[in-house]
């Protein structure tokens, strides 16, 4: 499970956890090997317990080139295309399927949020892309 190095008054020991169940831990101490019951009331649950803080702002969407004469389509995680629903020079509504891209084993629709014309295309059907890659520009 884990390996430990400590240093007690000049001597050196390697603890190696080898299993926690309930209240009870099997370790080896120097290749010793140990079960250990731990005291009542201390026993950490298996399952840790996330606590969320309340957020300090609002979130702000996402500006995609503020001020720009062209839209950048970025990938918002990465993962492979799997296919392109536009081809360059098509006019683009808002909501219009741009591609298909799949990551962790699910395909997600790319959809455009502005009315446009397809000025660049810079992927194509297999290809692996990284989070916050450009793939597509309209204008």
């Amino acid at each position: 499970m884990k390996n430990f190095k400590f240093r007690i008054h000049e001597n050196n020991y390697i603890v190696k956890i080898i299993s926690h169940e309930e209240d009870i831990i099997e370790l080896e101490v120097n290749g010793t090997s140990y079960s250990v019951k731990m005291k009542e009331g201390n026993v950490i649950p298996k399952t840790p317990t996330m606590v969320l803080a309340k957020s300090r702002k609002p979130i702000e969407p996402f500006k995609v080139n503020p001020g720009s004469g062209k839209t950048k389509i970025l990938a918002p995680i990465p993962g492979v295309i799997m296919s392109i629903d536009i081809k360059v020079g098509d006019a683009i509504k808002v909501g219009d399927r741009l591609l298909v891209l799949e990551a962790m084993k699910m395909e997600n629709n790319i959809t455009s949020e502005q009315a446009g014309t397809v000025s660049a295309i810079h992927v194509k059907a297999g290809q692996q892309v990284l989070q916050s890659e450009l793939m597509i520009e309209l204008t």
